[in-house]
C-alpha cells in the first residue's frame, strides 16, 4: 500500500470515527432521565425498536398452547381484563386512567395498530413477563398460563383504532 493510499484511508477512518462520535454525543444529549418531559422522537423510536426486537426474540420459545375453546377464553379474558388491566389501560382499553397516564412510558392504547400488530405469542410473553423499565408488570407469578391466554384472546376482540387521537404509545 502506498503512503498516499494509507493517508487517505487513515483520514477516512478518522472522519468516520468523528462522525460517529458526534452522532452519539448529540443522541445522548437528547435523552433525559426525568419523567416530567416527553422523550424526543429519536429516544422513542429507538426504545420502541429495541422493545419490539427483544419481545420478538424472547417469545420464540416457551409459549404454552392456547386454550381450545376460544369463545370461553374471550369471556374469561374480559373478566380478567376488568380486574387486572383496566386500572392502568382504562375500562375501554384505549383511554388510560390517571395511573396509566402518569406512567412513563404511558399505558398503551391496546386498540392501537402498534399493539395489535404483536403476534399472540408476543402478547402472551408481554403479559406473562412484563416489560422492564415501564409500568407493565409481569403477571406470570399471579395468573396461570390459561388466564394469560384468555387476556390475549380478549385483546384480539378490541376494536382497532377505537380512539385514534390517543397519545398513548405501544
Amino acid at each position: 500500500m502506498s503512503k498516499a493510499s494509507w493517508m487517505k484511508r487513515s483520514i477516512l477512518v478518522v472522519l468516520i470515527a468523528l462522525t460517529l462520535a458526534v452522532v452519539v454525543i448529540v443522541g445522548l444529549t437528547q435523552i433525559r432521565l426525568d419523567a416530567l418531559q416527553e422523550p424526543g422522537h429519536v429516544e422513542t423510536f429507538l426504545a420502541t425498536l429495541v422493545k419490539h426486537l427483544l419481545v420478538r426474540r424472547s417469545s420464540r420459545e416457551g409459549i404454552p398452547p392456547a386454550p381450545a375453546n376460544l369463545q370461553a377464553s374471550i369471556e374469561e379474558g374480559d373478566k380478567l381484563y376488568a380486574a387486572d388491566c383496566s386500572m392502568c389501560h382504562g375500562p375501554d382499553s384505549h383511554t388510560p386512567t390517571d395511573s396509566g397516564r402518569w406512567m412513563y412510558p404511558r399505558a398503551s392504547d391496546l386498540t392501537s395498530p402498534a399493539v395489535q400488530r404483536y403476534s399472540n405469542a408476543e402478547l402472551f410473553w408481554i403479559v406473562k413477563n412484563g416489560v422492564r423499565l415501564s409500568g407493565m408488570p409481569a403477571f406470570g407469578r399471579v395468573e396461570s398460563d390459561e388466564h394469560i391466554w384468555n387476556l390475549v384472546h380478549y385483546l384480539r376482540t378490541l376494536p382497532r383504532n377505537a380512539h385514534p387521537e390517543s397519545g398513548a404509545t405501544d
